[in-house]
């Protein structure tokens, strides 16, 4: 008997034991699935936020400490739970429980567009009655706001303005709202145009997510912030996690966030492009880093062109802004260009002072991002 064949004999038990386990696993996944589908359907009856931070973390620090006593990695422990976890909230959304007495009507201006129809689909599910106003409905527009409990614009940067400005006038106890990436010119409009409550939102994600579990949106207030109390509680509700800043603070921080990330795909994405670099070949011998980094650029040229170009547009201090880095960028190119070693190293070293403590929760957070990405390999 060769040794080939030895080894299919002592492996082949084996493997029906790990097959049995696994087998185990799945029965107990589904059990999992019907216990959460049940927890989902407590809380939409008392008006419960689907995600829990305080409850997550006790229940992974039990699992890490189990896993530790039984000789597991507590970290595979943990990576497993969370994406089970994850896998439970989508099960929690189905319906949810609806935030304001008497449900009412919603209105969704650009309800047909890809963010819009996300958030039609939501407020259905949470019992209101939902109306789509896009370009073809604008004479019926009169109709279709009246009585409204929220009137909600999901329309590009570059319509908000001029759409919050047709509106028709609108019930005094109706929430005037937006969901822009900009802020202060659309609440200002917003405020100039309504004189019930309105309120600024900004999802902080796209339209390809599966449910809003963790997700960020920004609050932006405009008047009468008692009265948007239960559009906010129905964001939460819905696992949103809720932001509260000013117009102004929140257009600065996205020119980092949004609008200077994004020009710096497109400038990185295009250089590519004209360098006739070779993907398949970058892929093929690129670390996990390096992975990450080209799928986050190559994420940008598979959305929609004239969304990104507003949002770089967005701002007449993106430009000032992108000048300021370009200045820094050609300081450090001189620094390369005259083998400065000890100036990038200094360079280097501001960065660390900057980040400080944040670097080594950047490295941890990035160690289970560049994993993913090795296991994403093919």
């Amino acid at each position: 008997m060769d040794k080939q064949h030895q080894a299919q004999q002592q492996l082949a038990p084996l493997r029906e034991q790990i097959d049995s386990i696994d087998s185990q696993l799945v029965q107990l996944l589904a059990e999992r699935a019907k216990v959460t589908a049940l927890v989902g359907k407590v809380k939409q009856h008392f008006a419960l936020a689907v995600y829990v931070p305080e409850r997550e973390q006790v229940l992974l620090a039990a699992r890490r400490e189990q896993a530790l006593a039984q000789q597991v990695s507590p970290d595979l422990v943990e990576d497993v739970l969370r994406r089970i976890m994850r896998e439970s909230y989508a099960t929690q959304e189905n319906h949810f429980v609806c935030c304001r007495a008497g449900g009412g009507k919603v209105v969704v201006v650009g309800g047909a567009g890809a963010l819009g129809q996300r958030f039609v689909s939501l407020f259905q599910r949470s019992g209101y009655d939902v109306v789509v106003l896009d370009q073809a409905d604008w004479p019926q527009a009169v109709a279709i706001c009246a009585n409204a409990a929220l009137v909600l614009l999901a329309v590009p940067i570059t319509l908000t303005e001029q759409l919050i400005n047709q509106l028709p006038v609108l019930a005094a106890n109706c929430i005037l709202a937006d969901i822009t990436s900009i802020k202060q010119q659309p609440l200002g409009a917003m405020l100039a145009k309504h004189a019930g409550p309105v309120v600024g939102l900004h999802p902080m994600f796209g339209p390809d997510i599966t449910n809003l579990v963790k997700q960020v949106v920004v609050v932006c207030e405009g008047r009468d912030a008692e009265h948007c109390q239960w559009l906010l509680q129905q964001l939460t509700v819905w696992g949103a996690e809720l932001v509260r800043k000013t117009a102004s603070e929140h257009d600065k921080a996205m020119q980092l966030i949004q609008a200077m990330r994004h020009f710096s795909s497109l400038v990185y994405g295009t250089h590519l492009a004209e360098e006739k670099a070779d993907l398949n070949q970058l892929l093929q011998l690129s670390s996990p880093i390096y992975r990450l980094e080209l799928a986050m650029v190559g994420r940008l040229f598979a959305q929609n062109a004239e969304l990104y170009a507003d949002i770089m547009l967005s701002s007449a201090d993106v430009a000032a802004l992108l000048e300021r880095y370009q200045q820094r960028f050609s300081e450090l190119l001189q620094l390369l260009k005259s083998q400065d070693k000890t100036g990038l190293m200094a360079q280097f070293g501001k960065g660390q002072q900057f980040f400080g403590e944040l670097a080594g929760q950047f490295l941890q957070e990035s160690k289970q991002l560049l994993q993913k990405a090795a296991d994403s390999r093919s």
